[in-house]
């Protein structure tokens, strides 16, 4: 449309009747003279009005998805964090069944040697106290814990109380320089000395220095005066080299304990000594020796050949 005067006074014109409908519509409400107008509109409009819908509403649903893709985000990780947390849970549940475990054998240890035992854990390593090889435990002079009591665990002498507070106490373990306890052989009554080594074998000084050891026998504790510091009975080690006998008025062995000092969790401390020595009843039982197979061969003489035969006819 050009721009004449006209056409301006055809705007304005429309214009003014457009703004007379608005407030004739308003002002009607429900009653509206152009209600009519309106449905017949709606009526004419609403499939154009529902395509163009339909057009736009892929594009909608997409800004949705997006807006959902990201609360369903946050709902995995949200998932995520309950499965972490599970796992940790199960985890523990682990912990628990694998200290459960240990308990289990410690006590019926206890009940080989019928030694009277208070469980603790271990809380603490010596670093804190030093550069001695010592633990704290979960126990100490609330629970009846003494200075001079043996500690063991399931699979033998861990070592003796030497610091005693009300909630805790100190346990100085076998393989510390400054440790000692008396031995005894396996099936016999050689007796000796064992110092811990730190992290090498525990050495034992037999007081028979023409004893017959050999590389495999086992050492329990000797025991002490009044039980304390050691009771007698607890398994201590396996003997893995001997030292040549050289005429000397001792003998001297290297052991393998038979606890590992860097794995410790549960102990036992020993409360009320046995009332007689069991000996060697709370050592394990000795792996069976695996058989080995032999192997027989048989030698068939195999049939001269047809010439050689008539050869020697």
């Amino acid at each position: 449309m050009r721009d004449t005067r006209e056409s301006r006074l055809l705007l304005v014109l429309l214009i003014t009747t457009a703004f007379a409908l608005i407030t004739v519509d308003i002002r009607g409400g429900e009653d509206s003279p152009v209600d009519g107008a309106r449905q017949a509109a709606a009526t004419v409009f609403g499939p154009i009005e529902n395509g163009v819908s339909g057009a736009v509403d892929p594009i909608g649903n997409a800004v949705a998805a997006v807006r959902d893709s990201g609360d369903r985000h946050d709902r995995l990780a949200a998932l995520e964090r309950e499965n972490t947390a599970l796992k940790a849970e199960l985890g523990s549940d682990d912990r628990n069944r694998s200290r459960t475990k240990q308990l289990d054998k410690m006590l019926k240890v206890a009940g080989q040697g019928q030694y009277g035992i208070k469980g603790a854990q271990v809380i603490a390593i010596g670093a804190a106290q030093g550069f001695s090889w010592t633990i704290t435990i979960d126990l100490g002079a609330n629970d009846g814990i003494e200075r001079d009591m043996t500690v063991l665990n399931s699979d033998g002498l861990v070592g003796r109380v030497t610091t005693v507070g009300p909630h805790t106490a100190t346990v100085l373990l076998a393989n510390d320089p400054d440790f000692t306890v008396g031995t005894r052989m396996e099936a016999g009554d050689e007796l000796g000395f064992a110092s811990g080594q730190g992290d090498r074998p525990l050495r034992v000084e037999l007081l028979n220095g023409k004893a017959e050891i050999k590389k495999g026998d086992r050492l329990v504790t000797f025991g002490s005066q009044a039980d304390k510091p050691f009771v007698p009975g607890v398994p201590v080690g396996t003997v893995s080299r001997v030292d040549p006998s050289g005429g000397d008025l001792t003998r001297t062995l290297y052991v393998t304990p038979f606890v590992s000092f860097t794995k410790l969790d549960i102990v036992g401390v020993v409360v009320q000594a046995p009332k007689k020595d069991p000996r060697d009843t709370v050592l394990p039982e000795k792996p069976k020796p695996t058989p080995t197979p032999t192997v027989t061969v048989t030698v068939t003489p195999s049939a001269p050949a047809d010439g050689q035969y008539q050869q020697e006819q």
